[in-house]
Protein backbone atom coordinates (compact mmCIF):
# COMPACT_ATOMS: atom_id res chain seq x y z
CA UNK A 1 0.00 0.00 0.00
CA UNK A 2 1.85 3.16 -1.13
CA UNK A 3 0.67 6.45 -2.20
CA UNK A 4 2.24 9.95 -2.66
CA UNK A 5 2.97 12.01 0.74
CA UNK A 6 0.39 14.79 -0.39
CA UNK A 7 -2.60 11.94 0.22
CA UNK A 8 -1.54 10.55 3.38
CA UNK A 9 -2.27 12.32 7.30
CA UNK A 10 -1.20 9.67 8.90
CA UNK A 11 -1.41 10.96 12.76
CA UNK A 12 -2.75 13.31 15.20
CA UNK A 13 -2.36 16.95 13.17
CA UNK A 14 -0.81 15.29 10.11
CA UNK A 15 2.49 14.48 8.58
CA UNK A 16 4.13 17.87 9.87
CA UNK A 17 2.69 17.34 13.86
CA UNK A 18 1.13 20.87 13.48
CA UNK A 19 -2.12 20.69 11.64
CA UNK A 20 -0.37 22.18 8.29
CA UNK A 21 -1.12 21.06 4.63
CA UNK A 22 0.41 22.07 1.42
CA UNK A 23 -3.06 21.57 -0.20
CA UNK A 24 -4.72 25.05 -1.85
CA UNK A 25 -7.59 23.29 -2.98
CA UNK A 26 -10.24 22.61 0.11
CA UNK A 27 -13.56 23.75 0.31
CA UNK A 28 -14.21 26.94 2.03
CA UNK A 29 -18.14 26.39 1.80
CA UNK A 30 -19.85 23.18 2.73
CA UNK A 31 -23.37 22.44 4.48
CA UNK A 32 -25.29 18.76 4.12
CA UNK A 33 -26.31 19.45 0.86
CA UNK A 34 -22.70 21.40 -0.35
CA UNK A 35 -19.20 19.63 -1.37
CA UNK A 36 -20.12 16.54 0.79
CA UNK A 37 -18.84 13.97 -1.63
CA UNK A 38 -19.87 11.27 1.10
CA UNK A 39 -21.22 10.74 4.69
CA UNK A 40 -20.69 7.70 6.61
CA UNK A 41 -22.50 7.28 9.62
CA UNK A 42 -20.56 6.18 12.38
CA UNK A 43 -22.10 4.51 15.50
CA UNK A 44 -20.58 4.53 19.05
CA UNK A 45 -19.03 7.54 21.01
CA UNK A 46 -15.32 8.44 19.84
CA UNK A 47 -13.09 11.79 19.51
CA UNK A 48 -10.38 10.13 17.64
CA UNK A 49 -9.23 12.14 14.79
CA UNK A 50 -9.22 10.60 11.42
CA UNK A 51 -6.09 9.43 9.81
CA UNK A 52 -5.71 8.56 6.03
CA UNK A 53 -3.05 6.69 3.90
CA UNK A 54 -3.42 6.50 0.33
CA UNK A 55 -7.23 5.53 -0.89
CA UNK A 56 -7.95 4.61 3.25
CA UNK A 57 -9.18 6.52 6.23
CA UNK A 58 -9.28 5.09 9.44
CA UNK A 59 -10.97 6.03 12.52
CA UNK A 60 -10.64 4.20 15.79
CA UNK A 61 -14.34 3.93 17.87
CA UNK A 62 -15.73 2.66 21.01
CA UNK A 63 -19.49 2.23 22.56
CA UNK A 64 -20.34 5.03 25.01
CA UNK A 65 -19.88 2.52 27.86
CA UNK A 66 -16.44 1.83 27.15
CA UNK A 67 -16.71 -2.35 26.44
CA UNK A 68 -15.84 -2.46 23.05
CA UNK A 69 -13.24 -1.13 21.36
CA UNK A 70 -12.36 -1.17 17.96
CA UNK A 71 -11.11 0.31 14.24
CA UNK A 72 -13.12 0.98 11.59
CA UNK A 73 -11.12 1.28 7.81
CA UNK A 74 -12.95 3.37 4.82
CA UNK A 75 -12.95 3.77 1.07
CA UNK A 76 -11.39 7.30 1.07
CA UNK A 77 -13.39 7.14 -2.50
CA UNK A 78 -17.00 7.11 -1.93
CA UNK A 79 -16.94 6.87 2.32
CA UNK A 80 -18.03 2.70 2.28
CA UNK A 81 -16.54 0.63 5.07
CA UNK A 82 -14.11 -1.72 4.29
CA UNK A 83 -13.54 -3.28 7.27
CA UNK A 84 -14.99 -2.37 11.01
CA UNK A 85 -13.33 -4.43 13.41
CA UNK A 86 -13.75 -5.19 17.48
CA UNK A 87 -10.61 -5.51 19.02
CA UNK A 88 -10.98 -5.48 22.46
CA UNK A 89 -13.53 -6.06 25.14
CA UNK A 90 -13.13 -4.60 28.41
CA UNK A 91 -14.77 -6.13 31.50
CA UNK A 92 -14.35 -3.39 33.54
CA UNK A 93 -13.63 0.08 32.41
CA UNK A 94 -12.14 2.82 33.55
CA UNK A 95 -14.25 5.70 34.63
CA UNK A 96 -14.34 8.60 31.51
CA UNK A 97 -15.72 11.78 32.04
CA UNK A 98 -19.04 12.23 29.63
CA UNK A 99 -16.67 15.08 28.31
CA UNK A 100 -14.25 12.39 26.60
CA UNK A 101 -14.87 8.95 25.64
CA UNK A 102 -13.21 5.52 25.51
CA UNK A 103 -11.52 5.85 22.33
CA UNK A 104 -9.90 9.40 21.81
CA UNK A 105 -6.52 8.85 20.97
CA UNK A 106 -5.93 9.18 17.45
CA UNK A 107 -3.72 6.35 15.58
CA UNK A 108 -0.41 7.08 13.87
CA UNK A 109 0.37 5.57 10.37
CA UNK A 110 2.81 4.04 8.40
CA UNK A 111 2.54 2.10 4.80
CA UNK A 112 1.22 -1.11 5.61
CA UNK A 113 0.66 -0.46 8.86
CA UNK A 114 -1.80 0.90 11.73
CA UNK A 115 -0.80 2.06 15.46
CA UNK A 116 -3.27 2.61 17.32
CA UNK A 117 -3.89 2.83 21.32
CA UNK A 118 -7.06 3.05 23.78
CA UNK A 119 -4.58 4.27 26.56
CA UNK A 120 -4.09 1.63 29.46
CA UNK A 121 -6.56 -1.12 28.28
CA UNK A 122 -5.37 -1.75 25.02
CA UNK A 123 -2.46 -0.74 22.35
CA UNK A 124 -1.56 -2.65 19.11
CA UNK A 125 -0.09 -3.03 15.32
CA UNK A 126 -2.08 -3.78 12.84
CA UNK A 127 -2.26 -5.34 9.05
CA UNK A 128 -3.32 -2.16 7.37
CA UNK A 129 -4.80 -4.30 4.65
CA UNK A 130 -7.23 -6.18 6.61
CA UNK A 131 -6.90 -5.44 10.41
CA UNK A 132 -5.22 -8.43 11.30
CA UNK A 133 -3.56 -7.63 14.90
CA UNK A 134 0.47 -8.52 14.50
CA UNK A 135 0.90 -7.34 18.46
CA UNK A 136 -1.04 -5.89 21.48
CA UNK A 137 0.29 -4.62 24.71
CA UNK A 138 -2.66 -4.45 27.42
CA UNK A 139 -0.21 -4.61 30.74
CA UNK A 140 0.29 -0.62 30.78
CA UNK A 141 -0.91 0.27 34.63
CA UNK A 142 -2.21 4.00 34.49
CA UNK A 143 -5.62 5.67 35.68
CA UNK A 144 -6.29 8.19 33.06
CA UNK A 145 -9.25 9.43 35.54
CA UNK A 146 -11.21 10.80 33.31
CA UNK A 147 -10.36 8.72 30.06
CA UNK A 148 -7.48 8.66 27.87
CA UNK A 149 -6.32 11.47 25.65
CA UNK A 150 -2.66 10.71 24.23
CA UNK A 151 -2.26 10.18 20.64
CA UNK A 152 0.50 7.46 19.67
CA UNK A 153 3.56 8.61 16.96
CA UNK A 154 6.35 6.72 15.18
CA UNK A 155 10.06 7.44 15.75
CA UNK A 156 12.50 5.66 13.69
CA UNK A 157 11.81 1.74 14.97
CA UNK A 158 10.08 3.38 17.76
CA UNK A 159 6.53 3.42 18.83
CA UNK A 160 6.42 6.21 21.50
CA UNK A 161 3.10 7.16 23.87
CA UNK A 162 2.61 9.25 27.26
CA UNK A 163 1.06 7.59 30.43
CA UNK A 164 0.01 10.60 32.66
CA UNK A 165 -2.75 9.60 34.81
CA UNK A 166 -3.57 9.92 38.32
CA UNK A 167 -1.41 7.16 39.52
CA UNK A 168 1.34 6.34 37.14
CA UNK A 169 3.25 9.06 34.52
CA UNK A 170 5.32 7.90 32.35
CA UNK A 171 6.64 7.88 28.79
CA UNK A 172 7.27 4.52 26.77
CA UNK A 173 9.12 3.43 23.89
CA UNK A 174 7.81 0.33 22.06
CA UNK A 175 9.74 -1.82 19.02
CA UNK A 176 7.42 -1.17 16.67
CA UNK A 177 7.83 -4.76 15.26
CA UNK A 178 7.25 -6.38 18.11
CA UNK A 179 5.51 -4.12 20.73
CA UNK A 180 8.41 -4.99 23.51
CA UNK A 181 9.37 -1.92 25.79
CA UNK A 182 12.44 -0.34 24.54
CA UNK A 183 12.47 1.91 26.84
CA UNK A 184 10.00 4.36 29.67
CA UNK A 185 10.98 7.09 31.22
CA UNK A 186 8.81 7.82 34.80
CA UNK A 187 7.85 12.03 34.81
CA UNK A 188 9.93 13.69 37.31
CA UNK A 189 8.75 16.79 38.12
CA UNK A 190 7.61 17.07 42.06
CA UNK A 191 4.07 17.52 42.16
CA UNK A 192 3.77 19.40 45.05
CA UNK A 193 0.55 17.69 46.01
CA UNK A 194 0.59 15.42 48.89
CA UNK A 195 -1.85 15.31 51.97
CA UNK A 196 -1.03 15.39 55.55
CA UNK A 197 -1.23 11.75 54.86
CA UNK A 198 1.64 11.54 52.12
CA UNK A 199 -1.32 10.74 49.21
CA UNK A 200 -2.13 13.25 46.17
CA UNK A 201 -4.72 15.22 46.77
CA UNK A 202 -8.01 14.98 44.76
CA UNK A 203 -7.34 11.84 44.22
CA UNK A 204 -4.35 12.47 42.00
CA UNK A 205 -6.40 14.65 39.77
CA UNK A 206 -3.48 17.23 39.65
CA UNK A 207 -1.25 14.25 37.86
CA UNK A 208 -2.87 13.64 34.76
CA UNK A 209 -2.65 14.94 31.20
CA UNK A 210 -3.69 14.63 27.63
CA UNK A 211 -0.97 15.53 25.65
CA UNK A 212 0.92 13.89 22.29
CA UNK A 213 4.39 14.51 22.02
CA UNK A 214 6.34 15.57 19.19
CA UNK A 215 10.08 15.30 17.72
CA UNK A 216 12.62 18.59 17.36
CA UNK A 217 15.64 19.35 16.67
CA UNK A 218 17.89 21.82 17.98
CA UNK A 219 20.29 24.25 16.00
CA UNK A 220 23.34 21.90 16.19
CA UNK A 221 20.58 18.60 15.03
CA UNK A 222 20.30 17.12 18.12
CA UNK A 223 17.08 15.37 18.13
CA UNK A 224 14.71 15.94 21.12
CA UNK A 225 11.18 13.90 21.98
CA UNK A 226 9.27 17.15 23.61
CA UNK A 227 6.48 15.92 25.78
CA UNK A 228 4.15 17.96 27.61
CA UNK A 229 2.92 16.21 31.30
CA UNK A 230 1.22 17.60 34.29
CA UNK A 231 2.99 20.61 35.96
CA UNK A 232 5.62 20.10 33.21
CA UNK A 233 7.12 20.36 29.33
CA UNK A 234 9.95 17.96 28.90
CA UNK A 235 12.89 17.07 26.38
CA UNK A 236 13.97 13.60 26.10
CA UNK A 237 16.90 11.64 24.28
CA UNK A 238 14.22 9.12 21.38
CA UNK A 239 16.89 7.03 21.69
CA UNK A 240 17.49 6.08 25.26
CA UNK A 241 14.39 7.77 27.08
CA UNK A 242 17.35 9.74 29.11
CA UNK A 243 15.72 13.38 30.10
CA UNK A 244 17.66 16.23 28.49
CA UNK A 245 15.44 18.87 30.36
CA UNK A 246 12.57 20.34 32.15
CA UNK A 247 10.78 23.53 31.85
CA UNK A 248 8.27 23.33 35.26
CA UNK A 249 4.71 24.76 34.88
CA UNK A 250 3.24 24.15 38.54
CA UNK A 251 -0.39 24.22 39.08
CA UNK A 252 -0.62 23.39 35.07
CA UNK A 253 -2.66 20.13 34.87
CA UNK A 254 -4.77 17.93 32.32
CA UNK A 255 -2.22 19.72 29.66
CA UNK A 256 -4.04 18.43 26.09
CA UNK A 257 -2.56 19.81 23.37
CA UNK A 258 0.53 18.99 20.96
CA UNK A 259 2.93 21.21 20.70
CA UNK A 260 4.12 22.94 17.62
CA UNK A 261 7.96 24.24 16.42
CA UNK A 262 9.55 27.42 14.16
CA UNK A 263 12.01 29.78 14.33
CA UNK A 264 14.13 27.25 16.92
CA UNK A 265 11.42 27.24 19.57
CA UNK A 266 8.91 25.08 20.63
CA UNK A 267 5.48 26.76 21.14
CA UNK A 268 2.82 24.54 23.28
CA UNK A 269 -0.10 25.77 26.19
CA UNK A 270 -0.03 23.91 28.89
CA UNK A 271 -3.33 23.66 32.05
CA UNK A 272 -6.76 22.74 31.60
CA UNK A 273 -8.03 25.34 34.78
CA UNK A 274 -5.91 28.17 32.96
CA UNK A 275 -4.00 27.95 30.31
CA UNK A 276 -0.78 29.41 29.47
CA UNK A 277 1.21 29.43 25.95
CA UNK A 278 5.11 28.80 26.67
CA UNK A 279 8.03 29.48 23.44
CA UNK A 280 10.75 27.33 25.03
CA UNK A 281 13.91 27.10 23.26
CA UNK A 282 14.77 23.13 23.25
CA UNK A 283 18.42 22.87 23.58
CA UNK A 284 18.81 22.84 27.38
CA UNK A 285 20.30 20.94 30.06
CA UNK A 286 18.29 20.21 33.00
CA UNK A 287 15.82 22.53 34.99
CA UNK A 288 15.67 25.00 32.31
CA UNK A 289 12.74 27.09 33.67
CA UNK A 290 14.30 30.15 34.00
CA UNK A 291 17.05 29.87 31.19
CA UNK A 292 14.87 28.36 28.46
CA UNK A 293 11.14 29.84 28.48
CA UNK A 294 11.78 32.96 25.77
CA UNK A 295 7.74 33.86 26.54
CA UNK A 296 4.80 33.61 28.25
CA UNK A 297 1.40 34.48 27.07
CA UNK A 298 -2.06 33.76 29.19
CA UNK A 299 -4.82 35.80 27.54
CA UNK A 300 -6.57 33.56 24.87
CA UNK A 301 -4.31 30.44 25.13
CA UNK A 302 -6.31 27.61 24.64
CA UNK A 303 -6.86 24.54 26.95
CA UNK A 304 -7.50 21.82 24.52
CA UNK A 305 -7.14 23.35 20.88
CA UNK A 306 -3.79 22.85 19.90
CA UNK A 307 -1.99 26.11 17.83
CA UNK A 308 -0.70 26.22 14.72
CA UNK A 309 2.34 28.34 13.47
CA UNK A 310 2.76 30.24 9.77
CA UNK A 311 6.43 31.90 9.33
CA UNK A 312 6.46 34.10 12.00
CA UNK A 313 2.91 34.07 13.20
CA UNK A 314 1.58 31.85 15.64
CA UNK A 315 -3.00 31.40 15.78
CA UNK A 316 -4.83 29.87 17.94
CA UNK A 317 -8.64 29.21 18.95
CA UNK A 318 -9.64 29.14 23.16
CA UNK A 319 -12.08 26.85 24.35
CA UNK A 320 -14.67 29.69 24.70
CA UNK A 321 -13.82 30.45 20.40
CA UNK A 322 -11.78 33.71 20.80
CA UNK A 323 -9.13 33.27 17.60
CA UNK A 324 -5.99 35.43 18.43
CA UNK A 325 -2.13 35.76 16.07
CA UNK A 326 0.52 36.35 18.10
CA UNK A 327 3.81 37.53 16.86
CA UNK A 328 5.94 33.98 17.14
CA UNK A 329 9.12 35.64 17.77
CA UNK A 330 8.20 37.74 20.65
CA UNK A 331 4.63 36.37 22.23
CA UNK A 332 3.09 40.10 21.18
CA UNK A 333 -0.29 39.92 20.27
CA UNK A 334 -1.24 41.11 16.90
CA UNK A 335 -5.22 40.59 17.32
CA UNK A 336 -8.02 38.73 19.29
CA UNK A 337 -11.59 38.09 18.13
CA UNK A 338 -14.42 36.32 19.54
CA UNK A 339 -15.71 34.12 16.93
CA UNK A 340 -18.18 32.41 19.39
CA UNK A 341 -18.91 28.58 20.24
CA UNK A 342 -17.20 26.07 22.02
CA UNK A 343 -14.05 24.18 21.02
CA UNK A 344 -11.95 20.87 21.38
CA UNK A 345 -10.95 20.49 17.69
CA UNK A 346 -7.25 21.61 16.83
CA UNK A 347 -7.82 23.77 14.09
CA UNK A 348 -5.45 23.00 10.60
CA UNK A 349 -4.23 25.61 7.85
CA UNK A 350 -4.34 24.80 4.11
CA UNK A 351 -4.05 27.07 1.38
CA UNK A 352 -3.11 30.11 3.56
CA UNK A 353 -6.48 29.61 5.30
CA UNK A 354 -7.57 28.56 8.92
CA UNK A 355 -10.14 25.92 9.60
CA UNK A 356 -12.18 25.77 12.39
CA UNK A 357 -14.48 23.64 13.92
CA UNK A 358 -16.56 24.01 17.15
CA UNK A 359 -18.68 21.28 19.43
CA UNK A 360 -22.07 22.32 17.78
CA UNK A 361 -21.15 21.55 14.20
CA UNK A 362 -20.30 25.39 12.94
CA UNK A 363 -17.51 25.43 10.75
CA UNK A 364 -15.21 28.66 10.64
CA UNK A 365 -12.80 29.81 7.83
CA UNK A 366 -10.46 32.33 8.15
CA UNK A 367 -7.50 34.07 6.78
CA UNK A 368 -4.12 32.90 8.26
CA UNK A 369 -2.84 36.59 7.95
CA UNK A 370 -1.95 40.06 10.26
CA UNK A 371 -5.47 41.25 9.62
CA UNK A 372 -8.50 39.07 11.05
CA UNK A 373 -10.82 37.89 8.27
CA UNK A 374 -13.87 35.85 8.66
CA UNK A 375 -13.38 33.74 4.91
CA UNK A 376 -16.68 31.69 5.61
CA UNK A 377 -18.86 30.13 8.29
CA UNK A 378 -20.62 26.78 7.82
CA UNK A 379 -22.91 24.28 9.48
CA UNK A 380 -22.59 20.44 10.22
CA UNK A 381 -25.73 18.54 11.80
CA UNK A 382 -23.91 17.67 14.69
CA UNK A 383 -20.06 18.75 16.50
CA UNK A 384 -16.50 17.69 15.80
CA UNK A 385 -14.66 17.20 19.35
CA UNK A 386 -11.79 15.79 17.38
CA UNK A 387 -9.94 17.18 14.51
CA UNK A 388 -9.94 17.15 10.60
CA UNK A 389 -7.69 15.42 8.13
CA UNK A 390 -6.61 16.80 4.83
CA UNK A 391 -6.09 13.96 1.65
CA UNK A 392 -5.35 15.69 -1.67
CA UNK A 393 -8.09 17.86 -2.14
CA UNK A 394 -10.57 16.26 0.55
CA UNK A 395 -11.33 17.67 3.94
CA UNK A 396 -11.86 14.97 6.16
CA UNK A 397 -14.28 15.48 8.99
CA UNK A 398 -15.33 13.40 11.76
CA UNK A 399 -18.33 14.94 13.86
CA UNK A 400 -19.85 13.43 16.88
CA UNK A 401 -22.37 11.10 14.44
CA UNK A 402 -21.09 10.61 11.06
CA UNK A 403 -17.55 11.07 9.10
CA UNK A 404 -17.57 13.78 5.86
CA UNK A 405 -15.36 13.57 2.85
CA UNK A 406 -16.03 17.18 1.96
CA UNK A 407 -14.77 18.18 -1.54
CA UNK A 408 -15.35 21.27 -3.99
CA UNK A 409 -17.86 20.75 -6.55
Amino acid sequence: MTSSAAENWNQFRGPAEDGRADNAGLPTAWAEDQNVAWKTPLEGKAWSSPVVWGDRVWVTNANPEGTRLSVLCIDKSNGNVLYDKLLWEVAEPQFCHAFNSYASPTPVLEDGFVYLTFGSPYTACLKASDGEVVWTRTDFTCDHFRGAGSSPILHGDSLILNFDGADHQFVVALNKLTGKTVWKTPRSVDYRDLDAGGKPKRGGDMRKAYGTPIMVKTDDGTAVLVSAGAMALYGYNPTNGKELWRVETIGTHSTSCRPVTGLGMVYTTMGFSKGILLAVRPDGKGHVTKSHVAWRYTKAAPKKPSILIKDDLLFMIDDGGVAACLEARTGTEIWKERIGGNFSASPIMAGGMIYLFDENGKGTVLAAERDFKVIASNELEAGCMGSPAVSGDMLIVRTKKALYGLRNH
